[in-house]
């Protein structure tokens, strides 16, 4: 806080806004002006680095508004001190049919700017043509965590995956948000308009890496949301991409099926079994 004071001035009032998890650290700040701002305490130093070389590299491509400015960084406290970007989180609130198609659209526009704002050359391009390697480990180990918790059919889908996605070939990558999904995203409903936030996942990867929590989750119950983000992206998924995105879906599937489980998390649970049959009666890519 005494970092931040000489940026913010004084007084300002401090309210915690960390999420309900142990690893987050966030406090909004708001001095008499009216202005807002977030101190952010990040997890790791690796989580630092992401994100503070997300928002000096690729977060002003976004756009005026589209995403918090950051305003200056502390290494030693990993701290972030950033501007508040306009709107609320899209889970948050109750949108029409419109209002979600406008969401997806400009989300996948954001989404396209992030990915063409980071080039992944050199060791970048290493460590992201490596991604799907990691993600297949990191399945097989979730299966063996889940043990029982998974059905045969849930485990033949998941290993399947695993092993397909080490199969799919050259797909584009590039830096990817990491976290892509509605809880990041805030809606403006006074001019329309959609900011992201949290950028401590940005990181090499293939670029379908991105979309993974959205075919997951509203793109499963209404392909509409689907096109309009895709229209916004600017491009369709090439035939890689789609069958690596399945593949995905299903490895991300078992790892919310162990963390539901690990921390007694219903919806979350709920969530990866309707996502495993979904893809079980949709059949092998």
């Amino acid at each position: 806080m005494a970092w931040a004071e000489p940026h913010v001035g004084r007084p300002f009032t401090v309210t915690d806004a960390s999420h309900p998890r142990t690893s987050s650290r966030i406090w909004q700040l708001e001095p008499d002006n009216g202005a807002r701002f977030y101190l952010k305490a990040s997890p790791s130093g690796a989580a630092f680095a992401r994100e503070r070389l997300a928002y000096l590299t690729a977060v002003p491509a976004l756009g005026s508004h589209r995403a918090p400015q950051l305003i200056d960084s502390h290494p030693g406290q990993l701290a972030l001190l950033l501007t508040a970007a306009p709107g609320e989180p899209v889970k948050t609130l109750p949108l029409s049919a419109d209002e979600q198609r406008a969401v997806y659209e400009q989300a996948g526009a954001l989404t396209a700017r992030l990915h063409q704002a980071g080039e992944a050359t050199g060791d970048r391009y290493e460590e992201a043509v490596g991604s799907f390697e990691e993600a297949a480990g990191r399945a097989r180990e979730d299966v063996a965590r889940a043990g029982k918790l998974l059905r045969p059919n849930e485990r033949d889908l998941v290993l399947e995956s695993a092993d397909g996605l080490l199969r799919v070939g050259e797909v584009p990558v590039c830096l990817i948000h990491g976290d892509n999904r509605p809880r990041n995203w805030l809606w403006s409903r006074q001019d329309s308009r959609l900011a992201l936030i949290d950028f401590e996942g940005y990181r090499p990867a293939p670029a379908v890496e991105d979309l993974v929590h959205l075919a997951a989750g509203a793109w499963s119950k209404d392909p509409a949301l689907r096109d309009a983000f895709l229209h916004g992206f600017g491009r369709p998924l090439t035939g890689r991409e789609q069958v690596a995105l399945r593949y995905l879906t299903a490895l991300d599937a078992v790892s919310g099926l162990v963390r539901g489980h690990d921390s007694d998390d219903d919806f979350l649970t709920a969530r990866a079994r309707r996502t495993l049959s979904l893809l079980i009666q949709e059949g092998r890519p």
